[in-house]
């Protein structure tokens, strides 16, 4: 039986231990929203986290993914944490994924936690199911959790031989190719991706983790461990929030940087709000999600709540538009999945067609990049970020990864385009060059 407990801490006791968690647990997730994201209604929690699991789910055969995933779902009565990557598109539709892959993430991946640790403020919930684990053993994973070891030295990562998968050159050159496709009417838009990797690797990734979200504080990062794969994520964007009967999607796509003179960043975000290119791009992106929605949301409900939201980050403006709808009764979490999945923003448009050109000019399968990783609550609710700004890690090779980037239309300038990919991956860069 699913249990809750109500915990009251000082604010000197609220940081995680996150290392301790790490080393002692073979799946973690901790999800923080930083109070960052500038509409305060869309954040559910400050801290969410996912501790140990009673059982798990882990796919990699595409054919009957959502069929097992459903399941899964079906025979749980409390918290799941998982994550979907982007190649579960074969599950979805008639599709490959062929290139190289140096993560080796499973298709899809959910575990039902022993203990889920909700943090607000100063007070802290913690859920658990008596039925796998006692309260006195819940208890002392929550103290650990916010427990502090003695101080030790400062702890560095090496330092680290950061390689790029395509060259400058290769990069416009695919442009220009896409580019042609978008001429012939082929798509309209396209999401075209470059990977940054290293080998041999040894890495302290909550370390890494805590610098990445420092830099970072978007409202949807995220620290996860499944066994040897880990996530360390800075992610900007949301995927899907369900909320009852009610769905929301919030797509980025428009992007421009910071600057530290307050009258000139305020100008870059005027600017980004009156950029035709971005514009397009999002308008586009809010045409597929609002189709993508009306395959399962009730005749009439599909809304656009806000088109072309400005919303400032740390290093970056996007741009960001939020659609909604209310769901049919009958419509299952799978349902949801395999009308939404991938994101538009991901992808391009129409989807299909620029899935099939991402294949064939990317030189990387994304895996878990420009997934979704989250949470489904016991009645049913969850929320799903889009995997972007994040470094990717596989323990067992001792190889990491992080992928950039942009949306690329008739208007597109390919060394702009190459330009912002750097511009994105510029935190992944800093916690990971310079040998922290």
């Amino acid at each position: 039986m699913l249990k809750k407990q109500e915990y009251i801490l000082s604010s000197a006791d609220l940081n995680i231990n996150i290392e301790g968690l790490n080393d002692r647990f073979e799946q973690l997730c901790i999800f923080d929203s930083n109070e960052s994201l500038n509409d305060k209604k869309y954040i559910s929690s400050s801290v969410l986290i996912a501790i140990g699991a009673t059982e798990e789910l882990s796919i990699n055969d595409p054919s009957n993914a959502l069929v097992r995933l459903q399941q899964f779902y079906d025979s749980k009565k409390g918290w799941l944490f998982g994550y979907l990557t982007y190649d579960l598109k074969n599950a979805t539709e008639i599709l490959i994924s062929s290139n190289g892959d140096n993560q080796e993430f499973p298709l899809l991946q959910f575990f039902a936690p022993q203990v889920v640790v909700e943090k607000r403020a100063e007070s802290v919930s913690f859920y658990f199911d008596d039925e796998y684990i006692s309260e006195k053993d819940a208890k002392d994973i929550v103290d650990f959790c916010f427990s502090t070891s003695a101080p030790q030295k400062e702890e560095k990562n090496e330092q680290i031989n950061i390689q790029s998968k395509i060259s400058k050159e290769e990069y416009i050159n695919a442009v220009n190719k896409l580019k042609e496709h978008i001429y012939r009417g082929d798509i309209y838009e396209i999401n075209f991706c470059q990977e940054f990797f290293a080998e041999k690797v040894v890495l302290k990734t909550p370390l890494i983790y805590k610098k990445l979200n420092e830099i970072s504080g978007a409202p949807f990062s995220a620290y996860c461990k499944f066994q040897e794969h880990y996530l360390m994520c800075a992610s900007p964007e949301r995927f899907l929030k369900r909320k009852s009967d009610r769905l929301l999607s919030q797509p980025i796509k428009g992007t421009i940087r910071r600057s530290k003179d307050a009258e000139e960043d305020e100008e870059l975000k005027k600017e980004l709000y009156n950029n035709d290119k971005e514009r397009s791009e999002n308008v586009m992106i809010v045409d597929l999600v609002r189709n993508d929605l009306s395959r399962i949301a009730k005749k009439g409900s599909v809304e656009v709540e806000e088109l072309f939201g400005i919303y400032t980050f740390k290093q970056v403006h996007h741009m960001i538009s939020s659609i909604s709808c209310e769901l049919k009764e009958t419509t299952t979490f799978t349902d949801i999945i395999r009308s939404m999945f991938p994101m538009g923003s991901m992808t391009g448009a129409p989807k299909i067609s620029a899935m099939k050109l991402i294949e064939e000019h990317e030189k990387t399968k994304r895996g878990l990049y420009s997934g979704a990783v989250g949470y489904i609550s016991p009645t049913g609710d969850f929320d799903f970020n889009v995997v972007i700004r994040s470094i990717l890690y596989n323990e067992k090779n001792k190889c990491l990864s992080f992928i950039t980037g942009s949306a690329i239309t008739e208007k597109a300038e390919a060394e702009k385009e190459y330009e912002e990919c750097l511009l994105k991956a510029k935190a992944m860069f800093e916690v990971l060059s310079s040998g922290n």
